[in-house]
């Protein structure tokens, strides 16, 4: 039973807090009559360590390979499979070191939003000198979709009308404070450093829309997530890589009366880091929009965003691109606010 146990928690380790909830519900309609209650999963259950244990009590080889099979599937984790397909009742081996996450070492986890509301998603794009512009729009309202987001165009504005529609949009997301539950705003354009530009070159500055929808000025938005998708150069410095070998805070209250920072519950994604350019191929669109598109047809929306933007950011990372036949690098860059994690 030991060794059943041990190979069980490996596999569950791997599992997030939210992948190991799923599990537990599953489990409990895999057999019509289930040999694990649902109390002794609430008692016993909450934590990698103590499923396996209880699972080991109930289940035997080849059984337990059988239920972790269906639970499995049905939790689309087809990675873990591999591990118990082919299990006998001699036992077949079962690759005995399996990596964890950061998560699977601390106590607790953390909330996640509701997002149960309205999703609310506005979407701007300047095509204009900019190949490759029109498979974006594509590509993003694609995405959009699939994570149940109603999406808001603005093609090819100038300053004012870029600044009126989005004040438009902020402004209807207040109106139905109660019924949002989540917002992404992308902007796609040229751009410099905390700017970006329209159709006709004027700039519209990048922190003047973070702060329409900041706790002040958007009060439907207060304590939920704001997604700010950016894809422009934010300079004009280009990083060919490189070659590598393989004091105390006083901390009363002063005061009863509950009270949030102006901006929170922020998380923005710039396609390069600041003063770089970003990259855009004339027919594949933006690599950042490409690569986005490519992690959620893998993996759709099992990851919390930080951890879907930074497998994007590998992807990213780890490929060769050219720019006037030079070799060019770019990295992801994430700022983030949030106070919990977003599933879409």
């Amino acid at each position: 039973m030991e060794e059943l146990q041990n190979r069980l928690q490996e596999t569950l380790a791997v599992l997030s807090p939210q992948e190991l909830r799923h599990f537990r519900l599953i489990l409990q309609k895999v057999d019509e009559e289930p040999r694990v209650s649902q109390v002794q999963l609430e008692l016993e259950g909450g934590s990698a360590s103590g499923l396996a244990r209880l699972l080991a009590r109930h289940y035997y080889l080849p059984d337990a390979a059988r239920v972790f099979t269906t639970v499995l599937q049905r939790m689309r984790r087809v990675d873990l499979l591999a591990r118990w397909k082919g299990e006998t009742a001699e036992g077949a081996v079962i690759p005995r070191k399996i990596s964890k996450r950061s998560f699977d070492c601390v106590e607790g986890e953390l909330d996640r939003y509701d997002l149960s509301g309205q999703r609310r998603a506005f979407l701007m794009c300047v095509k204009k000198n900019r190949s490759g512009a029109n498979r974006d729009i594509a590509l993003m309202k694609e995405w959009l979709g699939q994570c149940q987001f109603e999406d808001t165009l603005c093609i090819d504005p100038d300053k004012m009308e870029l600044l009126g529609k989005i004040t438009s949009f902020r402004d209807e997301l207040n109106t139905i404070k109660d019924e949002i539950g989540c917002c992404i705003v992308t902007l796609m354009s040229h751009g410099e450093k905390g700017f970006i530009k329209m159709k006709d070159g004027e700039k519209v500055s990048l922190e003047d829309i973070f702060e329409m929808f900041n706790n002040k000025n958007c009060p439907a938005l207060q304590e939920k997530p704001k997604i700010f998708i950016i894809q422009a150069c934010r300079g004009e410095r280009k990083d060919n890589g490189v070659e590598t070998d393989d004091e105390a805070m006083d901390t009363d209250d002063v005061s009863e009366t509950r009270r949030l920072p102006t901006f929170s519950d922020y998380f923005i994604i710039y396609p390069t880091q600041a003063d770089h350019v970003a990259l855009r191929h004339p027919r594949n669109g933006s690599v950042m929009i490409e690569a986005m598109i490519e992690v959620f047809k893998q993996y759709g929306n099992k990851w919390h965003i930080a951890d879907f933007f930074t497998r994007v950011n590998n992807i990213v990372v780890h490929t060769e691109f050219h720019l006037h036949k030079e070799p060019i690098k770019v990295s992801l860059v994430m700022e983030s606010t949030l106070t919990k994690s977003v599933y879409f």
